[in-house]
């Protein structure tokens, strides 16, 4: 049995880690809710762009708004492994920040990744979607970026010349500057349509706005990812000290 005074020195080392691990974990919480947020953002600002670069829309936002539920859950967890002090949840509330440190971890390296390769997918996804554009969808991706972003057709207004939409309607109503002011006849000669529509490609701004975008989620990621390393190192220790003291006091 060890001395009365090296017990004393230990508790008060477990009473700070214990002060700094639930405030670690109410901090670990937060930013699940910010993940929460994140991704329903990701899904709703979005989902337009990811439909562009791909056929089927992307899971990202999914993926985000799981992780961030499952991070609210666990720092709930780990504050009550904490106050309970118990040594084998501890371990459990480490391996899962571990776990969760890998995750986000891969997810920031590969949205910076796919941050520069963006650009060829977006060209390739915006060029078939002007081809095949027909105006009849309620929500045309299109329609949705021209009116948002306030551009025309993939590098200039005039690349609606060579689809067949063009030749039947003109230029899309989604590019007029407004709506009001333009009449079928414009839109269906360039050179009229030039001073009712928007002139500027949509590829540049997508490809920016997606760029710009999916570095913020790949830098929360990375910030985050990181964040878990404190976590880690202060559930171990206090596990630590935690069973150290429980073997000294027999």
């Amino acid at each position: 049995m060890s001395p009365p005074s090296r017990r004393l020195q230990t508790k008060p080392v477990i009473t700070c880690l214990k002060t700094f691990l639930i405030s670690y974990s109410l901090i670990f919480w937060v930013t699940g809710v910010i993940l929460l947020a994140v991704g329903v953002w990701g899904k709703v600002s979005l989902e337009t762009f990811f439909s562009l670069a791909a056929e089927e829309s992307t899971n990202a936002p999914y993926v985000l708004i799981g992780t961030g539920a499952i991070i609210v859950i666990f720092g709930l967890f780990g504050c009550f492994a904490t106050c309970r002090g118990s040594p084998w949840m501890l371990k459990l509330y480490a391996m899962f920040l571990t776990l969760v440190f890998l995750a986000e971890l891969v997810a920031g390296v590969s949205g910076f990744i796919f941050r520069h390769e963006i650009k060829a997918t977006l060209d390739n996804g915006y060029k078939n979607a002007v081809i095949k554009y027909n105006g009849t969808e309620s929500k045309n991706p299109v329609d949705t970026i021209q009116r948002n972003l306030h551009c025309c057709g993939v590098y200039n207004y005039t690349d609606w010349n060579n689809t067949k939409y063009f030749q039947e309607k003109g230029i899309p109503v989604s590019c007029c500057k407004d709506s009001d002011n333009c009449s079928p006849e414009a839109l269906k000669d360039l050179a009229k349509a030039e001073n009712v529509v928007y002139t500027t490609g949509c590829f540049v701004l997508v490809s920016t706005t997606m760029e710009n975008n999916l570095g913020i989620i790949a830098g929360i990621s990375f910030g985050i990812a990181f964040f878990q390393l404190i976590g880690i190192f202060l559930a171990c220790c206090l596990s630590r000290y935690i069973t150290n003291n429980q073997y000294e006091m027999v």
